[in-house]
């Protein structure tokens, strides 16, 4: 990717993010975060990671901000009195930050200079014996021997070996607070 995309790209994401924090108006913040959702498959795209930027396309400014905009919509939100400032929140959200970035530096400097492994024909096929299921070959290991890179199979896999628990908890997270903002949009009839 050239680097103006690049830098395009993430001020297209940062603006979006903040517009988010800054926009009073929950539906507002809701089409800024498609903003930058788009942002963000942009420069997915741009690392050759189509797959996961189509995905976050599809999946999140589709299918998570329609839900969010249902919610929004059905809270029937009105506007609030505006507030006196606090200085609490203030320091609070300044002393996360410090620990985010902290927490930053702290991984980077763990791996100075990791880079990803070369995506030639030798990698690919040696890659492919830790995906043969007792000595016979899968999808994912023929596709790896002939020298392409099967990203769906290898993220399905990853998702329902090392991550079932976590993605089924994720799901009934997201039905579980999809109910209860449906149960906390009724309208009390007494």
């Amino acid at each position: 990717m050239p680097s103006y995309l690049f830098w395009l790209f993430a001020t297209i994401m940062l603006i979006g993010a903040c517009a988010v924090i800054a926009f009073r108006n929950p539906v507002s913040s809701a089409l800024a975060m498609v903003t930058s959702f788009v942002g963000l498959a942009a420069l997915f795209i741009g690392l050759s990671a189509f797959f996961v930027g189509v995905i976050q396309i599809l999946v999140y400014s589709g299918a998570i901000m329609v839900l969010f905009l249902f919610i929004i919509m059905l809270l029937d939100l009105k506007d609030e009195k505006k507030r006196s400032v606090s200085f609490a929140p203030l320091v609070a959200g300044l002393v996360l930050v410090g620990v985010f970035f902290i927490q930053l530096i702290g991984v980077l400097s763990n791996n100075p200079n990791k880079t990803a492994p070369p995506l030639d024909a030798e990698t690919l096929a040696k890659a492919s014996e830790d995906f043969m299921n007792d000595g016979k070959a899968t999808k994912i290991s023929e596709a790896l021997s002939s020298g392409s890179l099967p990203d769906v199979h290898l993220i399905g896999n990853s998702l329902f070996t090392e991550y079932n628990l976590p993605l089924q908890i994720l799901g009934v997270l997201l039905l579980v607070s999809t109910v209860g903002v449906v149960v906390l949009s009724k309208r009390q009839t007494n």
